[in-house]
């Protein structure tokens, strides 16, 4: 049984408009139906991997209010809230330290950063 609905519509994927027979046709094509499926499942595969990544990434991460707040309260701050603080990675205030662009107090094996003295280095960001 034939359909004499005819709806002008426009192609998802290639823009350009056709007569559909059916309400539920989206494409004016085979080929474009295809297309638009490798399209489709593309930006899912695309976004998942996204999501992935957002996961894997450490919260400590990002810096939120709170974690600045502890961090402007604190008068020695360790590796990790110094690199926060500056905004940069923990392995390059490493190196900053060692070729002594950066002072800190070693404690034990921990290096301890002076909050005022990082902010008068000028790198803070």
């Amino acid at each position: 049984m034939s359909s004499n609905l005819r709806i002008i519509k426009v192609c998802e994927f290639c823009k350009q408009e056709f007569i559909a027979r059916k309400t539920t046709r989206q494409t004016c094509s085979d080929p474009c139906a295809k297309r638009l499926y490798k399209l489709r499942k593309r930006e899912e595969a695309i976004d998942r991997a996204e999501v992935e990544t957002m996961i894997k990434r450490k919260p400590e991460a990002f810096i939120t209010e709170e974690r600045l707040r502890v961090i402007n309260a604190k008068q020695f701050l360790t590796l990790k809230e110094a690199a926060l603080l500056l905004n940069v990675s923990p392995l390059t205030l490493r190196r900053w330290t060692l070729s002594r662009k950066i002072a800190s107090r070693k404690v034990g094996r921990k290096h301890l950063y002076d909050r005022s003295r990082l902010l008068e280095t000028g790198l803070y960001i």
